[in-house]
C-alpha cells in the first residue's frame, strides 16, 4: 500500500480492501517487479469487455474472464527509490505478454495528461478524454493494440 500511495493521491489510490480483492481475484494480471529483494513496483488490472475503463472497475473487482477482449491497467506504480530504471516500461511489456497469451485485442488504461508521453513511448495511443470522473480528475483514454 505504501507503493500505491506513493504514486497516487489519496483520492486516486486503491483502498486496502480494493487491493486485496485485486490480488485475490486476478493474480494472473497482478505483476510485480522485485529488485535487490525488495518490491520495486507493480502493475494490475482485470480483463474487460469494453475498450475504455469505467469507474466501477476501481470499486468492484471481478475475476478475469477468458472471453474479454481487453486487458486493463488500474495501477502502475514504481517505488520512488526505484524510479528512473525502466521498471514501469518493463512491467507494461510483461503485462502485454500476458495479455497476448490470453488472446486480448488491446490493453486499455486511463492516465493524467502529464503521463501521456510515457505511455506513447510504450506503444499506447491517446484516444481522447475519458468519461471517468475517478477522484475528480480529467483522465485520458490510452490504448495499446496487441
Amino acid at each position: 500500500m505504501a507503493i500505491e500511495r506513493s504514486g497516487f493521491s489519496s483520492t486516486e489510490a486503491a483502498t486496502e480492501a480494493a487491493m486485496r480483492d485485486r490480488i485475490q481475484l486476478y493474480p494472473d494480471t497482478f505483476i510485480t517487479a522485485v529488485s535487490d529483494g525488495q518490491l520495486a513496483g507493480y502493475i494490475v488490472g482485470p480483463s474487460f469487455n469494453q475498450r475504455y475503463l469505467t469507474d466501477d472497475l476501481f470499486e468492484h473487482a471481478q475475476p478475469n474472464n477468458p472471453a474479454d477482449p481487453y486487458q486493463t491497467v488500474l495501477s502502475l506504480v514504481v517505488a520512488p527509490t526505484f524510479q528512473g530504471q525502466g521498471i514501469a516500461s518493463q512491467l507494461l511489456a510483461e503485462l502485454a505478454k500476458v495479455a497476448k497469451h490470453q488472446h486480448r485485442q488491446a490493453i486499455t488504461l486511463t492516465c493524467l495528461n502529464q503521463l501521456v508521453p510515457f505511455y506513447e513511448r510504450n506503444g499506447y495511443v491517446n484516444e481522447g478524454i475519458s468519461a471517468s470522473n475517478h477522484a475528480g480528475e480529467v483522465w485520458l483514454n490510452m490504448v495499446r493494440p496487441l
